[in-house]
C-alpha cells in the first residue's frame, strides 16, 4: 500500500472512531430519563416524546434533529438533562415541512432548565425565520424551581416563548399545540397562545396553579381533572378546541389539521433535478486529517458533497486561502465559501498558510457573498479557519479593513446562510465564516470541529504566561517541571472547551452530524428557507 493510501486509511479510521463515539452518546441521549421512566409513561397510557414525534411525522420521510446534544454534561449535580429535556425536529407532516417540539416527561417530568428554554427559543426562531408551521407536544411540569433565577425573568428566558407565540401569530405562521400531559403555571400560555389546542383525556391537564397550590393560596380542595382536565377545558371553559381519547388519536388529528393548510408564496430559490456526487462521498472520511493542524485538499471534500461533483470557481487564482464556488446540493443552487487548508502561493510567489484569511481572500469572499445576494442564491459556509493573518505586513496592508468588509457582507446578507464547521473555527475567522452570532439558518459541526477564540496550543501558552507572571509578581518562583504541569492542566481544560460537544451542549451549534449527512441538512435547510421572503441586500458603508 502506498504512503498516501496509508494516510487515508489512518484518517478514515480516526474519523470513524469519532462518529462511533458520537453515535454512542446519541443513543444514550435518545433514552431520555431511561427505560424505567419510559415504561412508567406507557403504564399511564402515554407515549414518550420520541414515540410521539415518530407517530406524527410522515413514515419513512427524512427529518433532522435540532439540539440533540443540548445540556450534554451540564447540570450533572441535578441529575443531568438529556437533550435539554425537549426533543426538536424539522420533519414532514402530510408532505409539509414543520418544526416539532416535544417535551420529554422522562427528564425531571419535562421541567424547564435554562437550556430547555434556550432550545425552545431556537425552535421558534427557526420557525419564524423560515415561516414553518410549528407543533408543540406539551408534557411539562413547568420551570425547574432550583434554577428558576436562570430561566424566568430575562429577555431570552421563559417568557420570551409566549412573546414569540404572539409574534408568530401576527406573522401568519401556523401553531398547533397538543396538551398530552401536564401543562402548568406560565407554561399554560404556550398552547393557548397557539392557533389551535388539543387535549388528551385523563393524561392532559392545564392550569395556572395545580391542586396543591390552589389549596395553599385560596383554601379550595379540588382534584387535577376537575381543575384543568380535558372535560373541563373542552366543555366548560372552552380553553381547548379538540378533546382526544389518547395519544395516537391526537397525533392523527394534528396530521388531519396540517393537511388542510393553504400554501404560501415561495422565495424562488433555484432547484434542478438532484444528482449524487460523481466522486464517492464515503471518501471524505479519508480526506479529513486526524489532527487540526494538518493540511489537506479542501476542494476534494467539496467534490464529494456537490451534485455531479461540479463546481464553478469564482476568482479561482486570487485570494487562494478561501475557495468560492457555485454548485448544486441536492438540486439546490448554492454559493459555497470554504477555507482552503492547502498551503498556496499568491501571484507574487509568496507562500500563504492554509486556513488563514488574508486580505485578498477576505476581499474575494466579500464580493462573492454580495454577488450571491444579488442573484438570490443561498450561501453555504464550510469552516476550517484559524483566523485572519497577523503581523506588521498584514496590518500595513489593511487586513482589518478587508476583514471588516467580509464580516459586513456576512452580517448584512439577506439570502439564507448555512454553516458547517468541519475543522477549526477560531477567533474572528468564526465571525467572517458566519458563526452563530451571524444568524445562519442552521449551523452544524462535524465530529472533527473545534470552536474557540484561538487554537489550543497558542491559548494555553498565553494563559500560562499570564499565570506565571502573576505568580512572579507575588514573589513566588515556579520550577520548570511545575510550569510544564501547569501548561498540561491549562491545555486539557482549554481543549475540552473547544470540542463540538461543548459547543452543542450550549447550542452554539444546532447539531453534531456525520459528514455524510451534510447534503441532507443543507437541502432540508434550503427547502425550509424557501418558505420565507428575502429582503433586498444593503451592505451599508464598506471600507474599500
Amino acid at each position: 500500500m502506498s504512503k498516501i493510501n496509508l494516510t487515508q486509511s489512518q484518517y478514515e479510521d480516526h474519523l470513524k472512531l469519532l462518529v462511533a463515539k458520537m453515535r454512542y452518546r446519541l443513543d444514550k441521549i435518545n433514552q431520555g430519563g431511561g427505560a424505567k421512566k419510559i415504561e412508567k409513561l406507557h403504564g399511564e397510557g402515554k407515549l414518550s416524546a420520541r414515540e410521539r414525534i415518530e407517530g406524527l411525522l410522515d413514515k419513512d420521510s427524512p427529518f433532522i434533529e435540532i439540539g440533540a446534544f443540548a445540556g450534554f454534561e451540564l447540570y450533572e449535580e441535578h441529575g443531568g438533562c438529556p437533550a435539554g429535556g425537549v426533543v426538536v425536529v424539522i420533519g414532514y407532516v402530510k408532505g409539509r415541512q414543520c418544526v416539532v417540539v416535544a417535551n420529554d416527561a422522562t427528564v425531571k417530568a419535562g421541567a424547564w432548565f435554562p437550556i430547555t428554554a434556550k432550545k425552545n427559543l431556537r425552535a421558534q426562531e427557526i420557525a419564524m425565520e423560515n415561516r414553518l408551521p410549528i407543533i408543540y407536544l406539551v408534557d411539562s411540569a413547568g420551570v425547574y424551581l432550583p434554577m428558576q433565577d436562570e430561566i424566568f425573568p430575562d429577555k431570552e428566558h421563559f417568557g420570551r416563548m409566549f412573546r414569540n407565540n404572539a409574534r408568530m401569530s401576527s406573522m401568519g405562521i401556523p401553531q398547533i399545540a397538543a396538551i398530552m400531559g401536564s401543562c402548568v403555571a406560565g407554561g399554560a400560555y404556550l398552547p393557548i397562545m397557539s392557533d389551535e389546542a388539543l387535549i388528551v383525556e385523563k393524561t392532559g391537564s392545564i392550569f395556572l396553579a395545580g391542586p396543591y397550590l390552589v389549596k395553599a393560596a385560596v383554601g379550595e380542595e379540588v382534584d387535577k381533572e376537575t381543575l384543568g382536565g380535558a372535560t373541563t377545558h373542552s366543555e366548560i371553559s372552552g380553553v381547548t378546541d379538540y378533546k382526544m381519547p389518547d395519544d395516537p388519536t391526537c397525533l392523527s388529528t394534528i396530521r388531519t389539521l396540517i393537511d388542510k393548510f393553504g400554501h404560501f408564496d415561495k422565495s424562488g430559490f433555484d432547484r434542478a433535478a438532484p444528482k449524487p456526487p460523481k466522486e464517492n462521498p464515503e471518501e471524505i472520511l479519508g480526506i479529513i486529517p486526524d489532527s487540526p493542524t494538518k493540511p489537506y485538499r479542501t476542494v476534494e471534500v467539496l467534490r464529494r458533497l456537490v451534485d455531479d461533483s461540479e463546481l464553478t470557481y469564482y476568482k479561482q487564482d486570487y485570494g487562494k486561502t478561501i475557495i468560492c464556488a457555485y454548485a448544486r446540493i441536492d438540486g439546490w443552487a448554492v454559493g459555497i465559501v470554504i477555507n482552503n487548508r492547502e498551503v498556496v502561493r499568491n501571484a507574487k510567489g509568496e507562500m500563504q498558510l492554509g486556513g488563514v484569511i488574508y486580505s485578498d481572500s477576505a476581499d474575494k469572499a466579500a464580493r462573492f457573498i454580495m454577488n450571491c445576494n444579488q442573484k438570490k442564491i443561498p450561501l453555504v459556509f464550510f469552516h476550517d479557519v484559524t483566523g485572519f493573518m497577523v503581523g506588521s505586513r498584514s496590518e500595513h496592508g489593511g487586513i482589518i479593513k478587508d476583514g471588516a468588509k467580509m464580516v459586513n457582507a456576512v452580517a448584512n446578507s439577506t439570502v439564507p446562510k448555512f454553516s458547517i464547521v468541519i475543522g477549526n473555527s477560531y477567533g474572528a475567522g468564526n465571525y467572517a465564516m458566519c458563526g452563530k452570532a451571524y444568524d445562519p439558518r442552521l449551523i452544524v459541526a462535524w465530529p472533527t470541529a473545534r470552536i474557540a477564540v484561538m487554537g489550543g496550543e497558542q491559548a494555553a501558552k498565553t494563559l500560562l504566561q499570564i499565570q506565571v507572571s502573576t505568580l512572579k509578581a507575588q514573589g513566588k518562583v515556579i520550577a520548570p517541571e511545575d510550569e510544564q504541569k501547569l501548561l498540561s492542566e491549562i491545555s486539557e481544560r482549554y481543549d475540552t472547551q473547544t470540542t463540538p460537544y461543548y459547543a452543542a451542549a450550549r447550542l452554539w451549534v444546532d447539531a453534531i452530524i456525520h459528514p455524510l449527512d451534510t447534503r441532507k441538512w443543507i437541502s432540508m435547510g434550503i427547502e425550509a428557507a424557501n418558505n420565507a421572503p428575502v429582503e433586498r441586500f444593503n451592505a451599508g458603508v464598506l471600507q474599500v
